[in-house]
């Protein structure tokens, strides 16, 4: 059973009653939706830490702060990601789903992370949140089978986002007086650790984007269906997606 009739059938009915038709996108379109969308939420999601970290720690703690964090990255993702979601009704569906999972992520990052430490912290953590993302975007969709798939593209464009964006907002740190260039220190820091963040948006937000769409291939198929019906005559919205479905 899928969760906030995200199933196929309940899609294509909310589109038949809408009675306009309904985008279908493609893999590269949901892609850079993902990709776009989710680098701009990472930014924003990682300036109470590059920016407040210091009155975070001493105020709230570690675990505050990185509280703090999700709930950044879950407020602004509705307005420029719930695309990621086919059909009419995609904005409130967008926040529960995406509210509900990437809070289950964090959490799950959060106790790796400060259970191990290191990487063998954020590997746990990485994998065990994205896991559960995994299986929640499963269940949402009613796309049980491909579970498995949704978790390793999830946890691979996930650790390549984060583990990058880590070595690059270390070599920013190290690197010499910058004073030359009017940079000061604290700028430097900061810029490095945004600089995390757009890397980790943009590998995580890949995965979200090819995530969603795997997950929703019985979706733009129902859609294509009801688009030709609707003009009588096969369309090139129903085409397209035809080709893409067996492509994907």
């Amino acid at each position: 059973m899928s969760w906030f009739q995200l199933d196929p059938g309940s899609v294509a009915e909310r589109a038949r009653t809408a009675g306009r038709p309904s985008e279908i996108p493609s893999l590269g379109r949901s892609a850079w939706r993902g990709i776009l969308g989710f680098t701009l939420v990472s930014i924003a999601g990682f300036v109470p830490w590059a920016v407040f970290g210091r009155w975070f720690y001493r105020h709230v703690g570690e675990a505050g702060l990185y509280i703090v964090c999700a709930a950044t990255f879950i407020g602004s993702c509705g307005p420029l990601m719930h695309r990621l979601i086919v059909g009419p009704g995609s904005l409130s569906r967008f926040y529960k789903l995406f509210g509900l999972s990437f809070a289950a992520y964090s959490v799950a990052w959060i106790v790796g992370w400060m259970s191990l430490r290191g990487h063998p912290g954020s590997l746990v953590g990485l994998f065990a949140g994205t896991a559960l993302m995994g299986w929640m975007l499963a269940k949402a969709f009613d796309a049980t089978a491909r579970t498995w798939s949704l978790i390793a593209i999830l946890f691979v464009l996930n650790s390549l986002g984060y583990f990058i964006g880590g070595v690059v907002e270390g070599a920013v740190i190290r690197l010499k007086d910058l004073s030359s260039l009017g940079i000061t220190r604290p700028v430097q820091v900061v810029t490095a650790k945004l600089l995390w963040g757009v890397f980790y948006g943009l590998g995580f937000g890949a995965g979200l984007g090819v995530a969603f769409h795997l997950c929703q291939k019985p979706h733009r198929a129902a859609l294509a269906a009801l688009t030709g019906a609707g003009s009588g005559t096969p369309s090139a919205h129903s085409a397209e997606p035809a080709k893409e479905g067996r492509e994907t």
